[in-house]
């Protein structure tokens, strides 16, 4: 696990002014994404400081890096992080010390890093990461059981829940970065009182609060990451948010999961905050319920159990048309927290690779909706409008059962801890285009 170290002290302050109480990007953070400067250019990587965006390839252009510290610039200089996920945590932990001494009120290098900045507000932000698979699982229990009960009132939770991180593989093309509009997929979906599927824009769109894994150094095919060394295969994290077509899913899924009901967006917030920024926010792994059994050994690890968990704030908004056109705020849907994960980041890594499937820098994993316990904990709209049949009234009048054309959803994270600087994810945001039009047969509803 990333220790606590001079680079975590509350009392830093950047010369970078708008790092110095920033919500989500103080010195304290220092979060590893691509960009583009304003006026165009290739995308290269970037380090987000308060209001601004470094420029790696510029600044070590500039010979602002030695050792370790100049062999990670080097490798996140280009058009995605791959490389220097692949390198693990020394160069990474080399890189963030010498951002913070050179970022840090009376660092030497000032002149020379001050012709690296950028307005991040003008940068166009991409994807850290050249993805090459991308998992999602299912680790929030709240989400799992409320989502259960909607179905099987009586046993909510599938007999192999509580005893594997379960996992389905998702759609890595369709992943995009935060402000990217999801355009509304077209499938079948039957509801009960239809004697016949039909074709058409889904009518029961919602998103998914979830945590994303970027995967450092990987593992060779055949080869098994140990519960010991999971944490090392861990290069960052992010917010994401799995857009689901709820009616499509529950006609499609059966047997073989998730499908089109998935894979036609996945939005992840483009900052990929480091595991180093996150150490002060590590908390133990909540104990199980009484009755619940124990992670099978190739899944438990004790050091992993103290301190395999995040601490970390999670929120959804909704903003719609209507509050829009009235001025008035996003409407906070949920706020949770990601210590109601029922896997750590470590087992589900750990578990991804224990039949040998080999794990390459760059993949994702989705840790799955996290909802907290509770109606304002609830993740996704399937779980607060209990299936569409308890609709949200919203400021402005307007209602929703699941999202309509035109809504936004937004995601954040923050991470607090007395005696630390707070730091966040940035926002997750994505707005809803309408489908694209389809063919419908004679008299046929869409």
């Amino acid at each position: 696990m990333a220790q606590i170290d001079e680079t975590h002290d509350p009392g830093l302050r950047s010369w970078v002014a708008s790092a110095n109480g920033h919500p989500d990007f103080p010195i304290q953070n220092l979060p590893l994404g691509v960009f583009t400067p304003p006026g165009g250019g290739v995308p290269r990587g970037g380090v987000a400081i308060g209001d601004m965006v470094l420029d790696l390839a510029a600044a070590h252009a500039a010979g602002l890096f030695t050792d370790e510290a100049a062999r990670a610039a080097e490798a996140a200089a280009g058009g995605t992080l791959n490389a220097l996920f692949a390198l693990g945590a020394g160069p990474r932990r080399a890189l963030r010390a010498r951002l913070s001494e050179l970022l840090a009120e009376g660092g030497a290098g000032r002149g020379e890093a001050e012709a690296c900045l950028h307005p991040a507000a003008r940068c166009a932000l991409h994807l850290p990461s050249r993805i090459g698979d991308y998992t999602d699982f299912y680790v929030g229990i709240h989400h799992a059981t409320n989502v259960g009960k909607q179905f099987r009132p009586d046993n909510p939770l599938l007999p192999n829940y509580k005893w594997v991180p379960i996992g389905y593989h998702g759609r890595a093309s369709s992943v995009v970065p935060s402000g990217t509009p999801v355009r509304r997929p077209n499938g079948q979906r039957k509801r009960a009182d239809e004697a016949a599927p039909s074709h058409g824009p889904s009518r029961n769109l919602d998103y998914e609060l979830e945590l994303g894994v970027w995967i450092g150094p990987g593992n060779a095919l055949g080869e098994p990451i140990p519960i010991g060394a999971a944490a090392g295969h861990v290069a960052g994290f992010c917010l994401l948010n799995d857009w689901s077509a709820r009616d499509i899913q529950g006609w499609e899924y059966q047997p073989l999961g998730p499908f089109l009901a998935k894979s036609f967006g996945t939005t992840v917030s483009p900052w990929a905050v480091t595991p180093e920024a996150l150490a002060p926010f590590r908390a133990a792994q909540p104990p199980r319920p009484e009755g619940d059994p124990a992670p099978l050994p190739y899944l438990w690890d004790e050091a992993d159990q103290r301190e395999g968990a995040l601490a970390l704030e999670l929120e959804v908004l909704l903003l719609t048309p209507g509050l829009r056109e009235r001025g008035l705020p996003p409407h906070r849907l949920a706020l949770s927290d990601a210590r109601h994960m029922y896997w750590t980041a470590a087992q589900i890594v750990t578990h991804h690779a224990s039949n040998g499937c080999n794990l390459r820098p760059g993949d994702l994993l989705g840790t799955g909706t996290i909802s907290a316990p509770g109606e304002e904990g609830c993740g996704s709209l399937l779980e607060t409008t209990q299936g569409g049949k308890k609709p949200i009234r919203l400021a402005s009048g307007e209602e929703r059962r699941f999202l309509e054309d035109g809504d936004e959803v937004l995601l954040r994270a923050r991470a607090r801890r007395e005696g630390f600087a707070t730091i966040g994810f940035g926002e997750c945001r994505g707005s809803v285009l309408p489908a694209p039009a389809c063919a419908a047969a004679p008299g046929e509803s869409t």
